[in-house]
């Protein structure tokens, strides 16, 4: 096989050390040197004295939870970098140790059998690291939530059966009521807003439970914790604005597309960044993220079509795109939504839906365009013949004699 790196490197990386191996072809013989380094700062640094003091052009290391990314920092600039996954570059069953990783990785990359992962700038990385941390404290919010519901529902108050958003403006002076000890329901009541659209004697019935101390307790730090997690959240939504600073204009382009609030495309850059010459294509990208129905084919027969698992963050947000989408008026995805969801149902509809946003995300961001909708009657357009055979079919089912002539 043809080596394509004559002097490159293999890390199999822990969480306190890094197993490196070093191949070196000298008159068609390859050489391995193992060595081990401590993953602190001053064996890090001596990882890349020791990389640079043998001329290695190409360095690989396993994507190993957060544990590669110092490694990855301190390497940077010494030498070209390569993220492997973990699952494409399995070794031998039965020759497991991290010496043999090492030399594994070593060999695979000499030969160019690695597939690079996308390491995005440490900018973009930053500001996915907030993003990301943005949606979990969401994320715990709504648990902390769900878990008052459940403590209202205890003391048989049924706040969450006539009010929309129990943490409302009228759902926490009510909370707040009840927690300071307050069991009238005609009190409780009044503190709702009149623009409630339950009626007074509903409400005042849902407010009449058996609330003890052991519930206002519970409520307490429950409507505590929530208060909290919402200033942090507004803490980081100001960080990731100073962040985008830079890439405003690419946040608007994103939000043009149906479907797209900020938010989702603050997500959206922050998982694929603005610079798309890292996917050759579009298609590319679909892959990426696994929008794309996977290849599984054995013996002529099609197996299994479900996509692929790819870039969860993202996936999960334009798949919410997708459905926000699908309520949109006269567009579009909501055409393109209605049309699948007819054949395939509404969940692989929803699926196709967020591969054609990231497709738009794509070219707009590539060509620094502004959003154009093809409009809700594209399909029609596009297969005017093709529907037109079909109603045409349609009413001839119905015992009718029907000719099409093309209008003039």
């Amino acid at each position: 096989m043809k080596v394509l790196h004559q002097r490159c490197a293999g890390l199999d990386v822990h969480k306190d050390e890094v197993v490196a191996c070093v191949r070196l072809v000298r008159r068609s013989n390859a050489t391995h040197e193992v060595r081990r380094f401590a993953t602190t700062t001053r064996g890090l640094l001596e990882l890349a004295d020791w990389v640079r003091a043998t001329a290695c052009t190409h360095v690989a290391m396993e994507a190993t939870g957060v544990y590669w990314k110092p490694v990855w920092h301190v390497l940077e600039g010494q030498a070209e970098l390569v993220l492997a996954n973990a699952a494409h570059i399995k070794n031998v069953p039965g020759r497991k140790s991290d010496v043999n990783d090492a030399v594994w990785i070593a060999d695979l990359l000499a030969h160019g059998l690695i597939r690079s992962s996308m390491v995005p700038p440490t900018s973009i990385q930053a500001l996915r690291d907030l993003t990301r941390t943005r949606k979990q404290l969401t994320r715990e919010i709504v648990q902390h939530t769900q878990r008052i519901q459940k403590v209202l529902e205890d003391a048989n108050i049924k706040l969450s059966s006539v009010v929309a958003n129990v943490l409302g403006v009228s759902g926490r002076r009510m909370l707040r009521a009840i927690i300071d000890g307050e069991a009238d329901p005609e009190k409780l009541a009044s503190l709702g807003s009149d623009r409630l659209r339950c009626p007074r004697a509903g409400l005042v019935e849902a407010l009449r439970g058996r609330a003890t101390d052991h519930h206002r307790f519970l409520l307490g730090q429950h409507l505590h914790v929530v208060e909290t997690l919402e200033r942090t959240v507004t803490e980081f939504d100001r960080r990731i604005e100073v962040a985008l600073t830079p890439l405003r204009p690419e946040v608007e382009r994103l939000s043009a597309i149906p479907g797209v609030s900020t938010t989702a495309a603050q997500v959206i850059l922050a998982e694929i960044g603005s610079d798309m010459s890292r996917f050759p294509t579009a298609a590319h990208l679909r892959s990426w993220a696994g929008l794309c129905p996977r290849l599984d084919e054995s013996a002529g027969k099609q197996r299994s079509t479900r996509v692929r698992h790819g870039a969860p963050w993202l996936k999960t947000m334009l798949v919410q795109c997708a459905w926000a989408a699908s309520h949109s008026k006269e567009t579009y995805l909501r055409a393109q939504f209605l049309r699948l969801k007819a054949r395939r149902g509404p969940k692989k509809a929803a699926v196709a839906v967020a591969a054609s946003i990231l497709t738009a995300a794509y070219y707009l961001l590539r060509d620094k365009a502004e959003y154009q909708d093809l409009g809700p009657d594209y399909f029609l357009r596009r297969d005017s013949a093709r529907v037109a055979e079909r109603l045409a079919r349609r009413i001839r089912e119905l015992g009718y004699a029907v000719e099409i002539h093309k209008a003039a």
